[in-house]
């Protein structure tokens, strides 16, 4: 009777240790997911949640990572930085998230980022700023990846476009933000290197509803062109504002404004303006050598034919920002598992990876892995945008 009692609880206990295997191997991986989902960037951060749910969404359907599905913790910054700290908390103390994605702007950015690199959880943000990637006074970046172009990347792109159009005499009209300061440190920095240099230069605040003053002083130096740099409505006042002055200079905004709201907001004020973009935009007049051309139709079929967003939100050149982010660190799951540090150097060691944004060549050194050749100039004409001639 002993020997009988004594197999049956051996047996008991192996179901139950299988039945636990199981289960362990069965569990969710959960991922932090926060943007602006609410406030003045929430055209950005909305769809941004839209296209994460999407690729989170098409992994699982393809049998997730390893047979184990992936979880979103979806959160609401609301365009506040306290607000992404207290989120970013959570998603690490008590939802134990694997990794975090997101954050939607530079400055809350720079909020989480002490925060994720104390913890050691790889963080893959959707922010435009290079800060967030560069150490010294900025901070350790260990831990942090970001998705978008660098600003460095935009402005090289920028300043190409320039020099080879004969065009090196310009204002420069910023955002006093940290996304729009880092634009202006970069163009100063890089200036000597494509022959330009700066008429004049103005600056406004984020909320600002009217620029004519700093355009009037911008006009008034005599450049040959305007940059502006900024993201979100404030570009489009920008451009009706130049309008209203009868300003007959090239507008170029930055890589954060390719947008079909841009147009909607700036209306025939915006026609010829030009600016650096993801291919997304301009997909179908990429040649078929392009490398990135297959993951880019194949991306905008399922945002726009599958999942239907396009209705809502027009693809624009931020919205393949969350789906790389996503998959890139899905894949580094798959070859690393979800052991912090082993994930961090799984990420760091991505290489060649064909996203929407670009094909990424990440290092120790650059946690972004995108050049020049990822990005084109596009320009609006009558109501859309094409390739800039």
């Amino acid at each position: 009777m002993k020997n009988g009692t004594a197999l049956f609880t051996v047996m008991a206990l192996g179901l139950f240790l299988c039945w636990s295997n199981a289960s362990s191997a069965a569990e969710n991986i959960r991922l932090g997911a926060f943007f602006d989902l609410s406030g003045p960037a929430s055209n950005i951060g909305t769809p941004t949640r839209l296209v994460a749910e999407m690729a989170v969404a098409e992994i699982n359907k393809a049998g997730g990572v390893d047979g184990r599905k992936l979880e979103l913790m979806i959160g609401d910054t609301e365009g506040n930085p306290a607000k992404a700290a207290t989120l970013a908390k959570k998603f690490i103390y008590k939802d134990k998230v694997a990794a975090i994605i997101g954050p939607t702007r530079t400055g809350t950015g720079m909020t989480v980022k002490p925060i994720v690199e104390k913890a050691g959880i790889p963080t893959f943000m959707t922010v435009g700023g290079d800060p967030i990637i560069m150490g010294g006074k900025f901070g350790s970046y260990e831990y942090v990846f970001k998705s978008p172009q660098r600003s460095e990347v935009a402005v090289k792109r920028l300043f190409t476009y320039l020099r080879d159009n004969k065009l090196n005499r310009v204002a420069l009209l910023y955002a006093a933000d940290s996304f729009g300061k880092d634009g202006a440190e970069w163009m100063e920095k890089l200036a000597p290197e494509f022959g330009i240099t700066f008429a004049a230069q103005e600056s406004f605040g984020p909320q600002d509803t009217d620029m004519t003053a700093q355009l009037t002083r911008l006009r008034n130096a005599a450049p040959q062109a305007i940059i502006c740099w900024t993201i979100g409505p404030a570009g489009a006042i920008v451009a009706k504002n130049r309008h209203q002055l009868g300003i007959d200079l090239p507008l170029f905004q930055c890589h954060g404004l390719p947008d079909p709201k841009y147009i909607e907001l700036a209306g025939a004020a915006s026609e010829g303006d030009r600016m650096p973009s993801t291919k997304l935009l301009v997909a179908a007049q990429l040649p078929d050598s392009d490398p990135q051309k297959k993951t880019i139709l194949n991306f905008i079929h399922l945002y726009e034919e599958v999942y239907d967003f396009d209705r809502q939100f027009p693809i624009n050149t931020h919205s393949g920002y969350a789906w790389d982010a996503v998959t890139i660190v899905a894949e580094a799951i798959r070859k690393a598992g979800t052991e912090p540090k082993a994930l961090r150097d799984t990420i760091e060691a991505t290489k060649n990876f064909i996203g929407v944004s670009g094909i990424y060549n990440l290092t120790a050194e650059d946690h972004n892995g995108l050049d020049v050749d990822s990005m084109v100039m596009v320009e609006v004409h009558q109501g859309g945008f094409v390739l800039a001639r």
